[in-house]
């Protein structure tokens, strides 16, 4: 019998690269990913070749305000520029909290961003519309991007950006102070493909950019905004919103800019928390308009009377979950409305109404067994569909 060891075509080491890299996708666990190169230069290869997604250690903690005043990771030190020339066909790359990362060091996508279609760069500090124009030029194929507290961008990177990367769908601006509606125009206009946008504390922004936008847009965050009406027009103006975020709305001379959303036929989940002076007349145009509305956060909002809490029993009858935390002006008749009404309603988060009594309490529960009244107050709301 033979030597086996000599048969060259029962070694692993000669099938060609395409087997090894279905192997190596074939591979679960990161550890097993990571030793897989370890094995030879060869297989080190295939592994660089097959590598979609990079994620600095200062990508993985999660970000908040306090945050913020502890230092950044140099981005330098661990060599951003060597790491795209190994990993040249990645899809995914975060730089989150790279805080020391400025425009230099983003020239390398030039090269080796042409495959990119996810690119994080929240808290990236540094970073002017310079570096947002290399990204630009060198991440056509670019489907989602965020750029939470990127404080050196302006509208001008992102009209540089909006007429690059046509492809994309997913856009996180909060926090970006110098951002407004121009720039906001200019995304909404060329990004014909946009589901998602992120603009909360973006205080130049009104959301007339919006006027116009594609009928893909269905998701919105527009938390601590200075929305005007025809900002809240422009933002339905697509007529594909499907969640609306506008909680801690502030303020306006205006009054009260939100009847506008009543045109989003579509709206499925809505978060007015802490809008203070929301009116009756905004809530009677939203019941009566977004008849597939099915989760509605009114808590805190003290100007809805019994006029609307009338018209959220009468026309939401979509409507699964309701809150109504700390609403001074929800009253017994208001509750006895909603009793009345809502008939597909399965969850009432209810709690801090100091104008209910526990009577309509009992009568609620006693009519409404089906109805679960939690006492917990949700601060956030999301979709239960996936943006990705």
């Amino acid at each position: 019998m033979g030597d086996l060891s000599r048969n060259d075509g029962t070694s692993i080491m000669h099938l060609p690269d395409d087997c090894l890299a279905i192997i190596f996708h074939g591979l679960d666990s990161r550890i097993d990913r990571d030793s897989f190169g370890l094995t030879c230069r060869r297989w080190l290869h295939v592994q660089d070749f097959n590598h979609r997604s990079l994620q600095f250690e200062c990508s993985s903690t999660i970000l908040h305000p306090s945050s913020l005043s502890t230092k950044g990771v140099d981005i330098h030190t661990i060599h951003l520029h060597r790491l795209l020339r190994r990993f040249q066909h990645l899809e995914s790359l975060s730089l989150s909290n790279c805080r020391d990362l400025n425009d230099s060091g983003l020239t390398r996508l030039l090269s080796y961003g042409s495959n990119l279609q996810k690119l994080n760069m929240d808290c990236c500090l540094k970073v002017t519309d310079y570096g947002l124009s290399l990204v630009a030029s060198g991440c056509p194929s670019l489907i989602s991007i965020s750029l939470y507290r990127c404080l050196g961008i302006t509208d001008k990177g992102l009209e540089t950006l909006a007429g690059a990367c046509l492809s994309m769908k997913y856009v996180n601006l909060s926090y970006c102070s110098q951002v407004s509606d121009k720039g906001l125009k200019a995304l909404t206009h060329r990004w014909c493909q946009l589901k998602a946008i992120n603009i909360s504390h973006c205080e130049c922004i009104s959301g007339v950019g919006f006027q116009g936008c594609s009928k893909t847009l269905a998701y919105v965050e527009a938390e601590s905004c200075k929305l005007k009406p025809e900002g809240v027009m422009g933002i339905v103006s697509g007529g594909g919103i499907e969640y609306l975020n506008v909680s801690c709305l502030s303020w306006s001379l205006l009054g009260d800019p939100l009847p506008g959303i009543g045109f989003s036929s579509r709206l499925k989940i809505l978060n007015f928390r802490l809008c203070r002076t929301v009116s009756d007349t905004s809530i009677v145009a939203i019941a009566k308009g977004c008849p597939l509305l099915e989760e509605w956060n009114l808590a805190l909002c003290h100007e809805v009377g019994l006029r609307g809490w009338q018209a959220v029993g009468l026309y939401c009858q979509n409507l699964q979950r309701l809150h109504v935390n700390r609403c001074r002006n929800l009253s017994d008749n208001g509750l006895q409305a909603l009793r009345d009404g809502c008939k597909n309603l399965s969850i009432l988060y209810l709690n801090g109404c100091v104008r209910l009594t526990s009577v309509a309490l009992e009568l609620f529960k006693c009519h409404r067994a089906s109805v679960c009244i939690k006492e917990i107050e949700i601060v956030c709301i999301k979709p239960y569909w996936e943006f990705r």
